[in-house]
């Protein structure tokens, strides 16, 4: 099991950036793929971006391809998910996920261990 913090969230207007943090202790999170998911107001909790610990493979979702970066530091332990040109849409709760061994997913039941989430507003 591994424990995760999200941080970095915050209200930003339409156009703007942000960089979301996630970290990770516990176990061996070289082990883990490590993804970003969201859920906004009424609404499923959605895949947005998804990275492996060992070559760095990546997956998006397609409303935040182009706009959003995921990364990874292993020496500290720490999934980055950089987002760029922000809509009012993309206005939800995001969540650090992360899930035993390499392969990325994009469904939550995928992951096992879950952040409490990071609340993102995009103002129009």
């Amino acid at each position: 099991q591994v424990q995760l913090v999200e941080s970095g969230g915050g209200l930003v207007q339409a156009g703007g950036s942000l960089r979301l943090s996630c970290a990770a202790s516990g176990g061996t999170v070289s082990n883990y793929a490590m993804g970003w998911f969201r859920r906004a107001p009424g609404k499923e909790r959605e895949f947005v971006a998804a990275i492996r610990w060992d070559d760095e493979t990546t997956l998006y979702a397609d409303s935040v391809k182009g706009r959003f970066t995921i990364s990874r530091d292993n020496a500290k332990n720490k999934v980055y998910l950089y987002m760029n040109s922000l809509k009012p849409e993309d206005t939800a709760v995001y969540y650090c996920a992360a899930r035993p061994g390499t392969g990325v997913r994009t469904y939550p039941l995928a992951y096992n261990d879950w952040g409490q989430g990071t609340q993102v507003t995009v103002s129009s």
